[in-house]
Parts: structure tokens; C-alpha cells; sequence
């Protein structure tokens, strides 16, 4: 492909049109003292802490899970001794369906998007010499995310570690896999209900635990603007806000404990631009909108993940520089914790050699490039600034429509945010047909040979293994109480009380994960989306 700049649009990877230069006349309509103030100083555009990065580092906290238990268990243990801060619970396709790794439906996923956990069993030999009371602990899992609390729960009470100490994240939304991911089993409305039930529970006995992480990762990763990614995120926050009011929490009783995720994609001053944005929103949001007096609870806390569907497997090395690039935006923007992917995981999950380099990243980032220095580095920028501006109020029109539809769950019934996402994905991948958007290795400066690279393989074993666990588990576990437990649940479900405790009971008794979502399901039915066509 012959490439000349001059002949190609300058627009930003979502399509933002973008002048030569940005200067005082392009501010404008700026406020200082409204848009930006201090950092750690409503509404935290410059960021929630004063000092930042000086004050404490982000926490690296690498996604990992694969195979079984023990072979996940065994990858935690390196990683932390590899100077990682947290860890980060992926499951596999099973888990992630509420569905036993003896399923008929698990037949070739078991252990290979994640770690395969089917019961408290499994998740006791995840956790097995890692003290939880110490450890941070995210866990990205949303439809039976109730479950796996319940499950990391009983794993502390067996290590005798204090709930009120428990720190770290469970996904738990289930909004974005309506609009994105897709990874859901039951209907929007009984979801919710589990996810307030989670948040009702934590505000009560896991005070420094989040029990929701609002995710806009996934709607990028579905062909989402950076726009359409923070305000249906900041949307979905919305709503959880609003059924937790309605359940009869004080804002502030609950707010503090949110946090969200968000992608950080290819384009460096864009993606600065989404974070400051968001908090800047959200700040308003909660003060104005809510009422919030605790200044906790207009703090918009985040994670980032570089963005994974920007790796490719053509030229994978071409990885790491964009896992760099995506990374230190998301440092520059103020991210709390952060995960860098590895170069192999357009072929695989990633090996301990892979995980490695991506974590060294971040230590570099961290330590040596010297940009933790000082807070929000880059505000003051013109172009950035501008940039902030025009994003915050690209996303106050999406979140105005929707709320002009009556809710978010009303705008996913009319599959509002998802005709969106498909739309901008379709008008991306014209752009890089075109070559309108260049992606190095893929649609130019490409290559007649690519050098191999090692890729983690997991063995067809480790189905065979999880169900000989679970064959010998349902053997020697008390089936009465596991059926008492499971009746309990049921009754639960079909009135009002929270799920939470009669989840924790079937948990402790052994149920599995299948079990457990089972009953929910004889209970709430289960999901079918309707066609966008």
C-alpha cells in the first residue's frame, strides 16, 4: 500500500476530526477554575489524589486464569514474585455461563479463556497460600457473579481473614454484556436484582471491597468510540445507582465502593482525554444528580486493560509497543490499576514469558520513564483540553437520549447502545480497508515471514481432571444440606430478601456453580437477545 498522509483524513481512531494546531482560540469556551481545578479537587478532571502516583503507585494487576486451579494457583505465585500488586481472576467460558466443568455445554471450553471453577473446592485450591486478607483480588466475572463473591468469601472465612479487611473488585456488570460481551443468562431485570443484592451486601459487611467494576472495556473491544464507550459505561453506572437507591441505600451508604473499567486503546491523547473526562462527569453526576456529600462517592475510581483488539498476530513483537503506548495513556490519565496485555494473546492466552515482558512494562512505566512524577502531566495542553471538552460533551448527549428513553435497560430492550456499537465498528474497518487508518503489519508494512512465537497450549486434560473432582466432591459432600441450601435459594429468589446470604449457604455446603445457577434459573428463566435486524 502506498501510503501519503497528506491524501488521508486526520481524525482521531474513533473519527474526531482533528485541526493542525490547537492554541488559546480553540479554548475559547474554557474554564479553569470549572473544567480543570486541582488535582484530588472537585471535579478531579486533574485526578482524584493531590500528590497521584507520588502518593502510591497504580496497582499492576495482571489478568490470569487458565487450565485448572492448580495450574492458575501455581501462575499467582510467580506473578507475585515477579513484583506484581494484585491479582486478576479470568474464568473460563463455562464459569463465565454458570455452567459445571462436567457439562455437556462445557465440552472444549473448560480452562481455556480462564481457570475452570466449579465449586468452593476449586476456588479454595485458587487461592491456596495466598492470604486474601493481604492480597487484592479482581475478579472479572458478571451473570454468576454473585456466586464467585460468595465462593472468595468462604475461601477468607476458611483462612480466618475479616471481611472488613477484604480489598479488591468483582466485575459483576451485567449492563455491558447486554450491550457488548453477551456473556449472560439470565433477563436484564432479575440481573439486576442479583447485582443490587451484591451491592447491598458489601455496603454492609465488606466495607473496603468493591462488589461492582462498571466496565466500558468490553463495549470498545465490540467496535465502540471512545465516546460511545464512556457514556454508556458512565450510563450503566447510572443505573445501578438508581436501583440501589431504589432498594433503599443512601448514596453515600454505597457510592464509595464503586469502581469502573475502561479500555485504553491505540490513540494516545484520546484515550488521555475519555479519563478526565469521566471523572469529571461522574463527579457532577453524583453531586448534582444524587446528591452525594461524601466526596468518596463523586471520586470516579478506574482500572485499565490495554486494549486487546488492537493486537495482532501478524508481526506479534509490534505488540508490545502498542501495549506501551495504550498503557502509559492510561497512567497519564490517572488509572488506579492497571493491566497490560501480553504480545502472544492475539494466538492465546499468555505465556509466563509473555506475562512477563507485559508486566515489566508497567515497572518501567512506573519507574523509570519519569512520568509519575508530577500530577496529570499532561493537562494544560491545548489539544488535550480540547480534546476533554469535546469528549465530555459528546457523551452528556448519549447519556441526555438515553435518559430521554427512560432508562438504560429501556435503551437496551430498543437495542439502542448496541445499533451504535455495530455502526461505528462497520465504519472502522471501512477506514483501515481503505487505509484510511493505518495498523502496522496488518494493511501496511507487512511481512512474507513471521517468526514463531511460544503460545501457552492447554492440555484436553484439564476437563478430565475438574470432572473427576466434581464426581468425587458430589461422592463425599452432605447432599442434604446441599439440596436444603438449593431449596432455601429458590424460595429467595421468588420473593424479596437479598440472595446474597442463601448463596453463601448452598456455597458452603459444597453446591456448584451449575447448581447454584440452576436454581436461579428455574427461578428467573433465562435470556434470549432479540436480532438488531
Amino acid at each position: 500500500m502506498k501510503l501519503s498522509t497528506a491524501a488521508r483524513p486526520f481524525t482521531t481512531i474513533s473519527g474526531v476530526p482533528i485541526e493542525p494546531l490547537y492554541g488559546p482560540e480553540q479554548l475559547a469556551d474554557f474554564d479553569p477554575a470549572c473544567d480543570l481545578a486541582e488535582p484530588g479537587r472537585f471535579p478531579y478532571t486533574r485526578g482524584i489524589h493531590e500528590t497521584m502516583y507520588r502518593g502510591k503507585l497504580w496497582t499492576m494487576r495482571q489478568f490470569s486464569g487458565f487450565a485448572t486451579p492448580e495450574e492458575t494457583n501455581r501462575r499467582y505465585h510467580y506473578l507475585l514474585a515477579q513484583g506484581q500488586t494484585g491479582l486478576s481472576v479470568a474464568f473460563d467460558l463455562p464459569t463465565l455461563m454458570g455452567y459445571d466443568a462436567d457439562h455437556a455445554l462445557s465440552e472444549g471450553e473448560v480452562g481455556k479463556c480462564g481457570v475452570a471453577i466449579s465449586s468452593l473446592e476449586d476456588m479454595e485450591t485458587l487461592f491456596r497460600g495466598i492470604p486474601l486478607g493481604d492480597v487484592t483480588v479482581s475478579m472479572t466475572i458478571n451473570s454468576p457473579a454473585a456466586v464467585l463473591w460468595a465462593m472468595y468469601l468462604a475461601v477468607a472465612e476458611k483462612q480466618r481473614a475479616d471481611w472488613a479487611r477484604l480489598s479488591g473488585t468483582i466485575q459483576n456488570d451485567i449492563l455491558k454484556e447486554y450491550i457488548a460481551q453477551k456473556e449472560y443468562i439470565f433477563p436484564p431485570r432479575p440481573s439486576m436484582r442479583l447485582v443490587t443484592d451484591t451491592i447491598e451486601f458489601s455496603a454492609l459487611h465488606t466495607p473496603r471491597f468493591n462488589p461492582i467494576s462498571i466496565s466500558g472495556y468490553h463495549i470498545r473491544e465490540a467496535g465502540s468510540t471512545a465516546v460511545q464507550e464512556l457514556a454508556f459505561t458512565l450510563r450503566d453506572g447510572i443505573e445501578y445507582v438508581e436501583w440501589a437507591l431504589e432498594r433503599g441505600l443512601a448514596i453515600d451508604e454505597f457510592a464509595p465502593r464503586l469502581s469502573f473499567f475502561f479500555n485504553a486503546h491505540n490513540d494516545f491523547f484520546e484515550e488521555i482525554a475519555k479519563y478526565r473526562a469521566a471523572r469529571k462527569i461522574w463527579a457532577e453526576v453524583m453531586r448534582d444528580r444524587f446528591g452525594a456529600q461524601d466526596e468518596r462517592s463523586m471520586k470516579l475510581r478506574f482500572h485499565a486493560q490495554t486494549a486487546g483488539c488492537s493486537l495482532t498476530w501478524q508481526q506479534p513483537y509490534n505488540n508490545i509497543v502498542r501495549t506501551t503506548v495504550q498503557a502509559l495513556a492510561a497512567v497519564l490519565g490517572g488509572c488506579q490499576s492497571l493491566h497490560t496485555n501480553s504480545l502472544d494473546e492475539a494466538y492465546a492466552l499468555p505465556s509466563e514469558h509473555a506475562v512477563t515482558i507485559a508486566l515489566r512494562t508497567q515497572q518501567v512505566i512506573a519507574h523509570e520513564s519519569g512520568v509519575t512524577a508530577a500530577a496529570d502531566p499532561a493537562g494544560g495542553s491545548y489539544f488535550l483540553e480540547r480534546l476533554t471538552l469535546d469528549t465530555e460533551r459528546a457523551a452528556r448527549d448519549y447519556l441526555r437520549r438515553i435518559d430521554e428513553m427512560g432508562s438504560m435497560i429501556a435503551a437496551i430492550e430498543q437495542n439502542f447502545p448496541q445499533r451504535e456499537i455495530a455502526n461505528a465498528s462497520y465504519e472502522y474497518q471501512k477506514a483501515v480497508e481503505r487505509g484510511d487508518k493505518i495498523i502496522v503489519g496488518v494493511n501496511a508494512f507487512q511481512s512474507d515471514h513471521e517468526d514463531a512465537i511460544e503460545i501457552l497450549q492447554i492440555d484436553q486434560l484439564a476437563q478430565t481432571h475438574q470432572a473427576r473432582k466434581l464426581a468425587a466432591l458430589r461422592a463425599t459432600r452432605d447432599n442434604g444440606r446441599v439440596r436444603a441450601s438449593l431449596d432455601a435459594l429458590r424460595r429467595a429468589a421468588e420473593g424479596t430478601e437479598n440472595t446474597m446470604p442463601f448463596i453463601l449457604d448452598a456455597v458452603r455446603a459444597y453446591a456448584t456453580l451449575g447448581e447454584i445457577c440452576d436454581a436461579l434459573r428455574e427461578v428467573f428463566g433465562s435470556y434470549q437477545e432479540t436480532s438488531l435486524v
